[in-house]
């Protein structure tokens, strides 16, 4: 059965919490999802391609489009631009497909405030001293980098109350599941059933 409209999600959480593993799961188990590839003016890192990863551009490119107004948020997370673009998620939920962002907090705020019929999702670890160890073993940044990073993980863990759900990332297949589980609860509501009602008025 289509969906009149597709659900939009926001999936949040500190780097290192092994949110691009849960979403590749998610999406292996789920079809009628699309995955929203941000704009960013970071270098890309080994391994990763344009246009899956991220839109890769360079800083003027995406001050244009901050000024032409084509970005749904935007942030600059260690002197980088991030940013997601409006035109080709509206496109998406219109014709009924979930589209899932994943922003950090200062991004899913400026989203909540336009959108605030999406659905806000927090991933945490088990622990913080998971979290140092997760970073730790990814062996791509320095000491002073990953101390910046953890460091940054306590300002956004502040940010919790103001999502919906709070999925601990302990096991992937664990995560993957309560996520469903989110998705599935939401599909239910009332409002997003309203056409099937129409038959018993």
């Amino acid at each position: 059965m289509k969906k009149e409209r597709g659900q939009l999600i926001v999936l949040s959480g500190p780097s290192g919490v092994g949110k691009s593993t849960v979403i590749a799961e998610l999406f292996s188990q789920r079809n009628n999802i699309y995955f929203s590839v941000s704009y960013t003016t970071r270098q890309p890192r080994v391994g990763e391609q344009d246009g899956v990863n991220y839109n890769f551009v360079d800083r003027t490119e995406f001050e244009r489009m901050i000024a032409a107004n084509e970005l749904l948020e935007y942030a600059e997370y260690v002197n980088n631009y991030y940013g997601t673009s409006l035109k080709a998620i509206q496109q998406k939920l219109e014709s009924g497909v979930d589209v899932l962002l994943d922003i950090e907090v200062q991004g899913a705020a400026k989203v909540r405030a336009r959108c605030p019929d999406a659905l806000f999702i927090f991933i945490i670890p088990p622990s913080f001293e998971e979290l140092s160890r997760r970073l730790h073993r990814r062996n791509t940044d320095s000491e002073d980098v990953i101390a910046g990073r953890l460091e940054k993980a306590r300002v956004e863990l502040k940010e919790i109350p103001s999502y919906d759900y709070l999925v601990i990332n302990d096991k992937v297949s664990g995560a993957v599941a309560e996520i469903e589980a989110i998705l599935t609860a939401a599909e239910c509501r009332v409002e997003n059933r309203k056409s099937i009602l129409a038959q018993f008025a």
